[in-house]
């Protein structure tokens, strides 16, 4: 298998870098996006494009002085500016206003890992100068590029339970893969958080994470998650959003239209990669040692549909559906005005069908069982 993929959002990627506009890069440490930009970077003349790491002091203070002349000075001859890591670097948004402002035909490229910082910064001051893509761990619709049904069946263990972070092709051992899981579990996971949020509790946030490990795709209650972490329920709701903006987890709330007794007022969460999700929890045992591979497959399921409606620009709701009185769905796509409900099953055995109440309630929604005969159709 080749060490580089191509990216699913590239050929978008090509057609976002334009004139006058910050193509905004978004995604996780480790999930590939220097690497992406080198490869775009590839199809440039070297002399026309500056590369400056916001993380680098000297690159950053060449943006410092917020003048027409400083980056006219700067970016002469220079047809595309690529700034990684810009959520670093202070009033970035004021700084890249001005150069898409005042320098005629400038394109900027512009990656971060992490939403609340540049998005934050970059917001308001981009409003219509900006587009926004996002890049996450290696879809199987990019290892799909690079192998048939039968190595994507015999890999299919090895994506629940080691996910899709770029680096881990080049490791072949099993134990290397996890080595490399831990690294970024501790030293990458939470950087941004710590950095930018000023927050010295970095053992709750992963004890936080532990706890949302275990309960993958269940409804998470943030008073019983307070009382175990010994902290408020509102302290817990904003470490979970910090989380949600670093991409290590997403949230999935609950649907209701029509009946009083469906549940919406507590989320589900799951987590971008499973590779992420087993290290929190120091499990990489194989599937027939593990009680959760329900879970492993339900998280799967989920992100891989998160990347194929990104990438493919499929606008969709997703939600989970439960009664009090239990009955429930694991995922229920809204798109305008049609409903889709679908329940993960890993054991093809198990028979599943459409809940009773959900069918009388919404009589014109569509209903699958997603197993390992059809799941590729679900992701691909």
């Amino acid at each position: 298998m080749e060490s580089y993929f191509k990216r699913a959002v590239f050929d978008n990627f090509n057609k976002k870098v334009l004139p006058n506009k910050v193509l905004i890069l978004l995604g996780a440490r480790r999930v590939g996006k220097t690497e992406l930009i080198k490869n775009y970077l590839k199809t440039v003349p070297a002399e026309t494009y500056l590369q400056l790491n916001g993380e680098d002091i000297n690159d950053a203070n060449l943006l410092q002085e917020r003048s027409v002349v400083n980056y006219k000075r700067l970016l002469a001859n220079i047809d595309l500016l690529v700034i990684d890591e810009a959520q670093t670097i202070p009033e970035i948004g004021l700084i890249l206003k001005l150069i898409v402002d005042s320098i005629e035909g400038i394109k900027i490229i512009a990656t971060g890992s992490s939403v609340f910082d540049l998005n934050n910064t970059l917001g308001e001051p981009l409003v219509g100068r900006k587009n926004t893509m996002y890049l996450f761990p290696l879809a199987q619709m990019e290892f799909s590029t690079q192998e048939n049904y039968k190595q994507t069946t015999e890999n299919l263990e090895e994506r629940l339970l080691f996910g899709g972070y770029p680096e881990l092709v080049h490791y072949e051992d099993w134990e290397e893969k996890k080595e490399y899981l831990y690294e970024i579990i501790n030293s990458y996971l939470l950087k941004d958080i710590l950095v930018f949020e000023g927050i010295k509790q970095a053992d709750k946030i992963y004890n936080l994470l532990r706890l949302i490990a275990y309960q993958v795709g269940k409804e998470v209650s943030l008073q019983e998650l307070g009382n175990q972490l010994q902290m408020s329920k509102n302290t817990v709701d904003t470490y979970l959003d910090l989380l949600s903006k670093v991409f290590i987890v997403f949230k999935v709330e609950g649907f209701s239209r029509n009946l009083r007794k469906e549940i919406v007022k507590s989320s589900r969460w799951y987590f971008y990669d499973n590779g992420i999700r087993n290290g929190l929890i120091n499990n990489f045992n194989r599937l027939e040692n593990r009680t959760d591979v329900g879970d492993l497959w339900e998280n799967y399921l989920a992100v891989e549909r998160i990347k194929k409606q990104n990438y493919q620009k499929i606008a969709t709701n997703n939600y989970f559906w439960r009664t009090y009185d239990q009955q429930e769905l694991d995922w229920l796509e809204e798109r305008g005005n049609e409903l889709a409900g679908f329940e993960f099953k890993w054991n093809e055995n198990k028979k599943s069908k459409i809940p009773t109440a959900f069918g009388k309630a919404y009589p014109n929604a569509t209903f699958e069982v997603i197993n390992k005969q059809n799941y590729l159709d679900f992701i691909l």
